[in-house]
């Protein structure tokens, strides 16, 4: 066989390509920045990394192996130095573009990764085609910050589709209202008054609190917060709380929210607690020109009239109260129909009035009921005693001036004796001779005085 022959039969097995034929080859060599294939031509296939993938940083030898078979698309048959340039990419727009548009007429759901983040909207890729999503459509709702979105995966559909002005357009919004519209149907028909159901705080106003009940917005009004007084919501809740509450009420898609459970009602145990004449503590909660409102617990205010602040006259309670103040009072009235709580702070002033009254007199009377108990051993020594002091006094008159004062002076000791000796430790028995003492002089001293009429009968003589 001729050279001749033989390099006939090498050109003839050899192939003959074109630009923007489709080729396959087969990889014999990766590089950072370009990939070489063998397609079976007299060249080999050059694809560099901008004609393979759009991320700049990437590695090529990262991402395709030695052997690996791959599809491209001819860009130019002589770069000028005998190699075939050739484009994956390129290949994977038309595929792409293709796609797209059979998503436009059909309005199929995408999703893709988003590539770039734009001032007015997202850049995402489908099979290394742009589709641009303005920011307007991102989202059912207004977000400032598209960053967050950054190499995340998004839902859409194609609302827009002109391959020849590069305009292909993308919308999320639409898909998020329909997902939304269908859970808050299902979510309408599922649920019931008093049903028991968490969701989260999605926006906070002067009036109450939008919860998100997982796909249908319920209303907590501020005035079923708490069964206390709530002055601001943003004093109770923030966005992003998780909130437990109950379905009170149900119009159309309009869903009232509470969480004034009615077990937690503390009216439900008031009877006893602030039954009428209790003292009770509370703080001054508002005032106004005819009483103040005592918050005797959250839930429960009590009325102090300004006739029953105090016993002396008062022209309004500002004068004498503090919002805030702790205050103590009596409860003179209640009404659990009208759920209202009468309160007297005179009331109480005049209790412990008679009080502090009946414990002063009590200390008179202690001793006269104690007495008994005390003087049994004073009073027997009293009565032993009686008829020796008895004696002395009743002949006193009959002796004469000396007799009085010698019977006088022998009876005084007996007669203090028994006084400092009665609270000692002698008993009766001891004291018996002290007595006797003066029953013995009592004669020696009526002597004289049976003498005295004698003389007096001889000067009358």
């Amino acid at each position: 066989m001729s050279e001749e022959s033989f390099e006939e039969m090498v050109d003839a097995s050899l192939r003959t390509i074109h630009n923007g034929e489709t080729v396959e080859g087969v990889v014999i060599d990766v590089k950072e920045n370009e990939i070489i294939l063998n397609i079976n031509c007299k060249a080999d296939g050059i694809v560099t990394k901008n004609e393979f993938t759009t991320e700049s940083d990437a590695d090529l030898r990262e991402l395709v192996q030695k052997d690996e078979k791959m599809t491209a698309k001819v860009i130019k048959v002589n770069d000028g130095e005998g190699q075939i340039l050739l484009s994956v990419r390129r290949l994977r727009a038309e595929a792409g573009n293709k796609k797209l548009e059979e998503a436009f007429e059909n309005k199929t759901r995408l999703t893709a990764k988003v590539s770039q983040i734009m001032d007015g909207g997202l850049s995402v890729n489908v099979d290394d085609t742009r589709v641009f999503i303005p920011a307007s459509l991102v989202s059912d709702t207004y977000i400032k910050d598209l960053s967050v979105f950054k190499d995340q995966d998004v839902d859409f559909i194609i609302t827009e589709y002109d391959p020849k002005k590069r305009r292909i357009i993308g919308d999320c919004k639409c898909l998020i209202v329909e997902e939304k519209s269908a859970k808050r149907q299902e979510i309408l028909d599922n649920i019931k008054v008093d049903d028991v159901i968490e969701g989260t705080v999605k926006n906070v106003t002067d009036f109450g609190a939008f919860i998100d009940l997982g796909g249908v917005d319920g209303l907590l009004h501020i005035s079923e917060m708490s069964w206390g007084r709530t002055e601001t919501p943003k004093k109770l809740f923030k966005v992003g709380d998780t909130v437990k509450c109950f379905v009170k009420d149900i119009n159309g898609e309009k869903i009232a929210l509470s969480v004034k459970f009615p077990e937690a009602n503390p009216w439900n145990h008031a009877a006893e607690k602030y039954a009428r004449g209790n003292v009770v503590k509370g703080k001054v909660a508002r005032m106004t020109d005819f009483g103040a409102f005592i918050q005797l617990e959250d839930g429960i205010d009590g009325l102090l009239h300004v006739s029953q602040i105090s016993r002396d006259h008062v022209e309004k309670p500002s004068d004498v109260l503090e919002v805030g103040q702790e205050i103590e009072a009596k409860v003179v009235e209640i009404n659990l129909d009208d759920k209202k709580i009468s309160l007297s702070i005179k009331a109480l002033a005049n209790d412990k009035s008679r009080s502090d009254a009946e414990e002063a007199e009590a200390p008179a009377e202690e001793p006269v009921a104690e007495a008994p108990v005390e003087e049994p051993a004073e009073a027997e020594a009293s009565a032993e005693e009686a008829p020796v002091e008895e004696a002395p006094a009743e002949e006193a008159p009959a002796a004469e001036e000396p007799a009085e004062a010698e019977a006088s002076a022998e009876e005084a000791p007996a007669e203090e004796a028994p006084v400092e000796e009665a609270p000692a430790e002698e008993a009766p028995a001891e004291e018996a001779p002290a007595e006797e003492a003066p029953a013995e002089e009592a004669p020696a001293a009526e002597e004289p005085a049976e003498e005295a009429p004698a003389e007096e009968e001889k000067t009358e003589e």
